[in-house]
């Protein structure tokens, strides 16, 4: 893809940056030790609390039709730090680490990801890393009643010109391969409950991740994370127009 350059916004939308690393657990992983991970950590990040993941169990009974129950699995534990503004998740298929609002930068957010990381891959020895992914979630709040969101966004839904061109809902996913990355990115947009009156608040949620031929090599992985991050970046400026650049140029 045509490389477009990065900018810096003092408005910046981010409500959410993560940087995931999904891995296969070793054989004999003792489930206490996901937990464990925390030791030398807990003044930092003193709250914990599991980390569950819902199954659907299909039932099937004479007579009734099938339906199905959910069951929960923990998966893990999650930590968050004193100031709220990291929340890290320590759980047997990865590790994750959320950077909340305010964002400040990159390398401070890579650094932090990096050091909790160590943390978790010396306690778990996983058998592999499987994915390494990083993702922006960012809220675009227009101020206007309604938008044509062409204005706003080069990538958007294409409506039919029979139709009228404003939109009070929608969701869009776009799953885009990332040939000279060997990787993907997931596009997911849509428009959530205003932030405030007089506003439209869409979503821009930017995936890019690699689940084949993983690095497994400490320096490998981040040097792939920059890599990931630059490529973020150049979507999320090419799914943008000018008009949407402007309000993140405005300060708070």
């Amino acid at each position: 893809m045509g490389m477009i350059e990065s900018r810096h916004y003092p408005n910046a939308p981010i409500t959410e940056a993560i940087i995931d690393i999904q891995v296969s657990p070793c054989a004999d992983l003792v489930f206490e030790e996901l937990g464990n991970v925390r030791r030398g950590q807990v003044e930092e990040y003193p709250a914990q609390e599991s980390t569950f993941e819902a199954t659907g169990v299909p039932e099937v009974r004479p007579g009734i039709s099938a339906s199905a129950s959910a069951q929960q699995k923990q998966t893990g534990f999650r930590f968050v730090r004193s100031d709220k503004q990291y929340v890290w998740q320590s759980r047997t298929n990865g590790f994750t680490l959320s950077r909340l609002p305010p964002y400040e930068s990159w390398e401070p957010f890579r650094d932090e990801a990096r050091r909790l990381w160590s943390a978790y891959r010396e306690a778990i020895q996983p058998a592999a890393v499987t994915r390494l992914a990083v993702r922006y979630i960012n809220r675009i709040d227009i101020p206007e009643d309604s938008v044509d969101l062409k204005e706003y966004f080069r990538t958007s839904p294409e409506v039919s010109p029979d139709l009228p061109q404003r939109l009070a809902g929608f969701f869009m996913q776009l799953r885009i391969p990332q040939d000279d990355l060997h990787g993907q990115a997931l596009i997911n947009q849509t428009v959530i409950a205003p932030a405030r009156d007089g506003v439209v608040s869409v979503v821009l949620d930017i995936d890019v991740y690699k689940g084949d031929d993983v690095p497994s090599e400490e320096d490998d992985i981040w040097g792939y994370f920059e890599t990931l991050h630059v490529r973020k970046n150049a979507i999320f400026e090419a799914c943008i127009t000018e008009k949407a650049r402007e309000l993140f140029e405005q300060c708070r």
